[in-house]
């Protein structure tokens, strides 16, 4: 697979990475993409290195803890292959639950050994903070965690769901190699500029050197065409509190499924692979990172690499709009800058 860099530090990753999130859940939410199985998951990890995937991303939320212990175990003997990224930011209620966000230095010192310990190496590849605190001045997070940085125990660093002045006052701090965002065909925001007419977060990024790394590349399922009726879905997937899967929004969503599908069947490929391909023809400074706790799911995804979309691909897919509705509740859109 090619090759892209994060970043001006020397980041160098697959062109596609792969998002762990679906093998363990988040906090409070254990099988919110359905059924989990560890086997299955450790297998998907060891398919994507074969596939020439050695981008990986995680989280202390994630589980919480859990799926960096199951990445830990599906790479021993292996973590010289890899990149691997994980994220720190949330704190937690006793039950594991999430409790709201925690920017605080001394937090990020312990929030680092524990990814350390949990992942089983010495150094983090990629570090991002996963949602700002507003509590705390971006200067003061990213500040503690350039410390650790100089005392080799991360190489690079990296922002989750921030705005574009905050990515500005954080780079002034310390170089930020990537920027991670949800960014797809169904959810563009990004690419906007801000409320007062200043460059947005993509061209924030791109004027800084800084990458974009794409989760929820697939729209969390939707743009593979996968959920034909959201009301089938198991009472615990996350997609039934979704807004864009609501009675009201996914029947006005349809249409930008079925200009993936249009293109798709051009190409005699499948959704996922276009709606990849998209991304991938953004720029070579964006590296999606779909999830998947499947090897037969990853290996359609691992095929969007070598798609071709031509002129007339891109503006079909450009031109079909916005998808209807937010992007998350009320509660997760709080935490996140916009």
């Amino acid at each position: 697979m090619q090759r892209r860099k994060l970043g001006t530090q020397g980041l160098e990753v697959s062109a596609l990475g792969l998002g762990t999130m679906g093998m363990t859940g988040v906090a409070g939410m254990p099988e919110m993409y359905g059924s989990t199985d560890d086997a299955e998951g450790i297998a998907t990890i060891h398919r994507a290195l074969e596939l020439g995937i050695d981008f990986f991303d995680t989280a202390e939320v994630y589980g919480p803890r859990s799926n960096e212990e199951l990445v830990r175990r599906a790479l021993v003997g292996r973590s010289e292959r890899v990149v691997l990224a994980t994220k720190f930011g949330f704190k937690f209620t006793p039950d594991d639950k999430i409790a709201g966000v925690d920017g605080r230095p001394e937090n990020v010192r312990r929030a680092l050994d524990g990814c350390l310990q949990r992942l089983g190496v010495d150094c983090i590849d990629l570090w991002y903070q996963h949602r700002r605190d507003f509590d705390v001045p971006i200067e003061d997070t990213v500040g503690a965690m350039a410390e650790q940085v100089r005392a080799g125990k991360v190489k690079y660093l990296g922002l989750s769901e921030m705005g574009a002045e905050t990515i500005r006052r954080a780079h002034a701090v310390h170089p930020i190699s990537a920027v991670q965002n949800e960014y797809s065909i169904w959810e563009r925001n990004i690419e906007e500029p801000t409320a007062d007419g200043k460059p947005g977060v993509l061209a924030t990024c791109r004027e800084l050197g800084i990458g974009t790394v794409p989760y929820s590349p697939l729209g969390r399922g939707f743009l593979t065409g996968g959920v034909p009726d959201p009301a089938t879905l198991p009472a615990s997937d996350y997609r039934r509190h979704d807004p864009r899967f609501s009675a009201e929004h996914y029947p006005r969503n349809l249409r930008l499924l079925e200009a993936v599908k249009s293109v798709a069947h051009k190409h005699r490929a499948q959704p996922a692979q276009i709606a990849l391909a998209w991304l991938l023809h953004r720029g070579d400074d964006i590296v999606p990172i779909p999830g998947t706790k499947r090897r037969a799911y990853l290996d359609v995804n691992a095929g969007a690499a070598a798609l071709r979309l031509d002129a007339e691909d891109l503006r079909a897919l450009d031109d079909v709009g916005a998808a209807s509705g937010d992007r998350y509740t009320p509660r997760s859109l709080a935490w996140i800058e916009r």
